[in-house]
């Protein structure tokens, strides 16, 4: 095999934005002096070309306006593929790279379930979902291949299982000192019963998209092969992702191999599977019985008006139902119960907490609900910021005069909303977490 120099690896982020809102974050990072251009195989995807701090310390990171992500983890979202409302299950989610991404691309009338059975990374995917203000995403955490979902009842799964990590040995070089070949055996069964669920939980005609960062054949051209002869799933070509090399190999025909040191990223595998028959969404979404009513989160109904703020307006939910558990509001996308059994544990989205008063109080970095003006743009109740100085002094815990009355005020750059901000006698004081 022809030996190629490394470069080093690039850096790459994701716009956790509407389309619209790119332009705006965009000036944010520039504002802060970070440097990028786009990717060639996703328009929310950047190569970062300079940083006057790291990356994840910037506005942008902080408020959930970006993703830092290595390039090559950005592809199976892509290779799946889901379209604007559809349901997606990323069966081994954590950090939350993928599912984040999924429910970009499944938009404001989809749904994507997050299961992580760690406790550990469940916290740091729960975490990274509610940053990014992606309201669509609920999480769950159920060993993967023990999901207790309906079967045959999803069109589109995402797994990425636990695997050796031999595509990220030059970030981790210990990787393959732990993971050598002779012990990467219970990995490959664990992946194994990992499919066989995914099998059974793909409806008629739906598509699982397999996954490693790892070059270990073993984990990845032989479950191919496994799932296609022993689960009946049938391969499905992918075409390239243009900014990549690829490394190819016998058994590997419409796979996609990232050959790491020619694509300045991850070593990587994709595969995408297709179950036999024809995909209906209507059949997929069917449950017997009155289970669509029964299998939301056993929480009780808010009225969307109750919400209602300086710093949230309910007219700007996806569809869907807020829900109050204790004293926390959540979100309930309107396809999710559903595509739930009875009696399914999961959690849906933050939105915020009810006071004792019944007052609602909305999650500092909810800036997704933020109300704008008339014309677009900060509503009246609205402290905005001109200079990226003034927003980090806020984040230091220094308190700036805003000549606003009332408890709180919701808080813009320029044109860019951030969130929500408390204020004491005029005086905003940062509250975020």
């Amino acid at each position: 095999m022809t030996s190629y120099p490394r470069a080093p690896p690039a850096r790459s982020f994701r716009l956790v934005c509407e389309p619209s809102a790119i332009p705006r974050v965009e000036a944010l990072l520039r504002a802060q002096g970070y440097a990028f251009e786009p990717e060639p195989f996703s328009p929310f995807c950047r190569r970062l070309l300079g940083e006057p701090v790291p990356l994840g310390r910037s506005l942008a990171a902080f408020f959930g306006y970006i993703y830092i992500q290595d390039r090559s983890s950005m592809l199976p979202p892509l290779a799946l593929a889901p379209a604007p409302g559809d349901a997606v299950l990323d069966m081994c989610a954590s950090p939350g790279s993928k599912s984040g991404f999924l429910a970009q691309l499944v938009g404001r009338e989809g749904f994507v379930l997050a299961n992580e059975p760690n406790p550990a990374r469940l916290a740091t995917l729960r975490a990274n979902l509610h940053a990014c203000n992606l309201l669509q995403a609920g999480t769950c955490s159920f060993p993967g291949e023990r999901l207790s979902l309906a079967p045959a009842s999803w069109g589109h799964i995402l797994l990425d299982p636990p695997c050796s990590g031999w595509g990220t040995a030059e970030k981790h070089p210990a990787t393959l000192k732990l993971w050598r070949e002779d012990k990467v055996g219970p990995l490959v069964s664990l992946q194994r019963r990992l499919l066989s669920r995914a099998a059974s939980l793909l409806a008629p005609g739906g598509l699982v998209l397999y996954s490693t960062c790892t070059t270990n054949e073993a984990e990845n051209e032989a479950q191919v092969r496994f799932a296609e002869e022993e689960l009946g799933l049938l391969r499905v070509p992918l075409a390239p992702f243009p900014g990549f090399a690829w490394d190819e190999r016998p058994g590997g025909e419409g796979t996609l191999r990232v050959d790491g040191a020619r694509s300045q990223a991850q070593g990587f595998y994709l595969a995408l599977l297709r179950a036999p028959g024809a995909y209906a969404r209507a059949e997929a979404e069917a449950q017997p019985g009155d289970a669509r009513r029964r299998a939301a989160p056993a929480g009780e109904p808010l009225p969307p008006a109750a919400l209602a703020g300086p710093c949230c307006d309910p007219g700007r939910l996806p569809p869907g139902e807020p829900t109050l558990f204790g004293d926390k509001a959540r979100f309930v996308p309107k396809i999710a119960p559903a595509r739930l059994p009875p009696r399914f544990g999961w959690q849906a989205a933050l939105l915020g907490r009810m006071d004792g008063g019944g007052a609602f109080a909305p999650a500092p970095r909810l800036r997704c609900l933020v109300p704008e003006g008339p014309q677009g743009g900060p509503g009246p109740q609205s402290l905005v910021l001109e200079e990226v100085a003034e927003v980090a002094t806020l984040l230091e815990g220094r308190a700036l005069q805003t000549g606003l009355s009332g408890r709180e005020a919701a808080l813009w750059w320029r044109d860019l909303p951030l969130g929500c901000i408390g204020l004491r006698k005029g005086r905003a004081l940062a509250a975020f977490r």
